[in-house]
């Protein structure tokens, strides 16, 4: 058996993951992060991104909205915003609202939030590609 490492994922309404992992990779505020079972203890920012888990199963991807990791050597933990799993993505909705992002930032509106709706079309479509959306 593989050397592996506690990974609980857990948003403000609930566990979306715990169980043991080979692996994680990251999109910190700061760039990508790799975490192996031993890791130095670490505390990030979590960028809007995919968060990568390796088990011995094979790889899966997460929806992650942002919030934080605390690494440490025989524990992961992700603080999230929001997370997803793919199965959980509702595509269609998905699309709507990168397509109302997109307009809104093709808008010369002044009264239009642009980093709101840049915010919006980020989520949007990394939750099409957790979602293995094909035209992305």
């Amino acid at each position: 058996m593989a050397n592996k490492v506690r990974l609980d994922i857990v948003t403000p309404e609930r566990i979306i993951f715990a169980d043991d992992v080979n692996m994680v990779i990251a999109r910190a505020t700061d760039g990508d992060i790799g975490i192996l079972p031993g890791h130095a203890p670490l505390i990030a920012g979590l960028d809007v991104w995919p968060l990568r888990i390796i088990q011995d199963e094979g790889e899966k991807e997460l929806a992650i909205c942002g919030g934080f990791i605390e690494v440490r050597p025989e524990k992961i933990s992700v603080l999230a915003n929001c997370a997803e799993l793919p199965e959980e993505i509702d595509v269609t909705r998905a699309e709507t609202a990168k397509g109302r992002a997109e307009n809104r930032i093709k808008e010369s509106d002044a009264s239009i939030d642009v980093q709101r709706a840049e915010a919006a079309l980020k989520r949007a479509i990394m939750r099409l590609k957790v979602a293995k959306y094909k035209e992305i």
